[in-house]
């Protein structure tokens, strides 16, 4: 039985392959549904979407408020204006704990992220934290 060597102008390799069907598999994770949300690659709230997360007066201006149930994160950097995150680190997958002197702490390496943008501050953080889609209505706060 003789084989038949393997040529690339047949067909893909098995990781362009693999790689086509990651791209495929992250592209309908996100859309553009007119959200609230000003990174179009925001996560949306899931199963959870549309429900109340907090009022507006539980966010103190300039800190944040972790919900762990939710796994995110609301901060309010400036008066009336609020951000969600996901409250699952970047580093190692460590649930952020709170938030204090303008940036959301994770308690396993130290690492920091703005509460403005969720960009890193500090430690071993690779990336920001995911944006997650909210909206606000009256003083309501809700996942979209």
């Amino acid at each position: 039985m003789t084989s038949t060597p393997f040529h690339p102008a047949t067909g893909p390799a098995r990781r362009t392959v693999v790689a086509a069907g990651l791209a495929v598999a992250l592209t309908s994770c996100g859309g553009s549904d007119g959200g609230t949300s000003e990174d179009s690659g925001a996560a949306n709230g899931g199963e959870n979407a549309g429900t109340a997360l907090a009022a507006t007066a539980d966010i103190p201006e300039g800190g944040g408020k972790v919900f762990a149930d939710r796994k995110v994160v609301v901060t309010q950097p400036a008066a009336g204006e609020f951000k969600a995150f996901s409250a699952t680190c970047t580093h190692q997958g460590c649930a952020v704990t709170d938030v204090s002197d303008g940036v959301i702490h994770c308690p396993c390496h130290n690492s920091t992220f703005s509460i403005t943008d969720g960009g890193v501050r500090g430690g071993p953080a690779p990336k920001p934290l995911l944006a997650v889609r909210i909206t606000v209505s009256g003083d309501s706060i809700e996942l979209a």
